[in-house]
């Protein structure tokens, strides 16, 4: 059996996706019952140098759907980054989600040797289609989900290794 360009990389997307919805309601949940600040939590930074809560969510949200259209020769939408709560990261997720179900096969498939360029602040990135699918789009994400989970984790939420590969969800 071959894998496509789609199986590989629209509903691995939308699966993690989903589970970070799950894991982020968790937190706000959390948070209210706990009594604490939901903007300690979405401010929240492993480490002085590393992004807060809220832009990994964002970040992981933008290499999905931009990462994909990119493949589809597709303007992906843009989200301005105002997010501040919970409700409002999981709003855009959702959007996020919605807009990657509007790609079709036909889009994706075919793509394996696609020249990707991608400006990354003075320097261009020069990929394939397949090797930008699996060596950034894919990876940034897990990434950037794996950080908000370990964010929420440290702060005490109780999430687990169900939550973050969405064993929920089947």
């Amino acid at each position: 059996m071959t894998l496509s360009m789609y199986q590989a990389g629209i509903p691995p997307l939308i699966h993690t996706l989903n589970s970070l919805v799950g894991i982020l309601k968790k937190g706000a949940a959390y948070a209210e019952a706990k009594k604490v600040d939901p903007v300690a939590l979405i401010g929240f930074r492993l480490y002085p140098d590393m992004f807060p809560l809220s832009k990994q969510v964002q970040i992981a949200s933008d290499i999905a759907a931009r990462g994909m259209a990119r493949l589809a020769e597709a303007e992906a939408p843009t989200m301005e980054d105002t997010e501040t709560t919970f409700p409002e990261l999981i709003n855009r997720l959702e959007k996020t989600i919605t807009y990657l179900k509007t790609f079709t096969p036909e889009q994706i498939d075919g793509t394996e040797e696609k020249t990707i360029k991608l400006p990354i602040r003075e320097e261009i990135l020069t990929f394939d289609g397949q090797s930008f699918l699996l060596y950034f789009v894919l990876p940034n994400v897990y990434f950037h989900v794996t950080t908000t989970y370990d964010i929420l984790r440290h702060c005490g939420v109780e999430i687990g290794k169900a939550d973050y590969l969405g064993a929920s969800q089947k």
